[in-house]
């Protein structure tokens, strides 16, 4: 993945009104300066992530250099503020944040794209990619829309339950559960509305039986020194997943593939992950 290119990449900045009728869906759309991509990834990040953060930017840009509209999304409750910033501005939004809120928004950027209105022409072919938690939301997402061509996960969870019991009766109880950010060490909170939305859409949010329903390519990467979501969870999605699936697992990678934020340049492994998934979607997406 390359760090810096002569390839001109014109970035454009959107918003989206969100299908529950709250905060908009902010992204950017990246392209090739010239050209006239029909083919757009849309990345989804994870918990705790945003579309700016770490290696997401020069991933969406290395992919618009091979031609795609990449589009990098926040999602309306992930604590990012209008102005952008990395500092969590608005943690009132995520104490809001559901899985089914995000698929939404993740279907809801599909539609737009299908409709030509993100891009100057209708997207001919779709392919998403997540990283953790929006890993095991784009498997959601592209069990369920058909639209979708292609698959990319990066340290994708394999289920979304994962909280103990006592996070789960300070829920019930109405309280928040919060979970410290190690790198602003901010105390985000989650609040009850995230656990009755889990419990009572279980079958939906069910990522090892949704990842049989995949039935486009899919290309499952994963660290074996991941100490946030182990490697086991890629294997258990491998396993899950159809024919047209692989499995790659990038040796002494951890769950950011050794990459920080803010972006420092590409680690030996963020680069073996990332030109395998460039590749990948250049293959299917064509």
């Amino acid at each position: 993945m390359p760090d810096d290119s002569t390839t001109a990449i014109t970035c454009t900045t959107f918003e989206l009104p969100s299908p529950d009728g709250g905060p908009p869906v902010r992204g950017d759309v990246r392209v090739r300066q010239g050209h006239r991509a029909d083919a757009a990834i849309v990345f989804c990040h994870g918990f705790k992530g945003f579309r700016r953060f770490g290696f997401f930017p020069n991933l969406a840009r290395a992919a618009a250099q091979r031609g795609f509209a990449a589009v990098t999304v926040d999602f309306s409750r992930n604590g990012i503020g209008p102005d952008g910033a990395d500092t969590f501005s608005a943690m009132h939004l995520f104490t809001e944040h559901t899985h089914t809120r995000n698929l939404d928004e993740i279907r809801r950027v599909t539609d737009v794209l299908a409709r030509g209105a993100l891009l100057d022409r209708p997207a001919r072919r779709i392919g998403l990619f997540g990283h953790s938690r929006g890993g095991g939301e784009a498997v959601l997402a592209a069990a369920a829309d058909p639209r979708v061509n292609a698959l990319v996960t990066w340290a994708a969870i394999a289920r979304v339950d994962r909280w103990t019991p006592e996070q789960v009766a300070a829920w019930n109880a109405g309280g928040n559960v919060e979970i410290e950010n190690a790198r602003t060490k901010q105390m985000m909170p989650i609040g009850p509305d995230y656990w009755r939305d889990l419990d009572a859409n279980r079958a939906r949010l069910d990522i090892l039986a949704a990842a049989t329903r995949v039935t486009v390519p899919w290309l499952i990467v994963h660290g074996d020194a991941d100490a946030s979501v182990p490697v086991d969870e890629g294997r258990q999605l491998f396993d899950a997943a159809g024919e047209d699936t692989e499995l790659l697992v990038v040796e002494g990678a951890d769950h950011g593939f050794n990459a920080k934020h803010p972006y420092a340049g590409a680690t030996p492994e963020l680069r073996v992950a990332a030109e395998a998934t460039l590749e990948w979607f250049e293959t299917h997406l064509d």
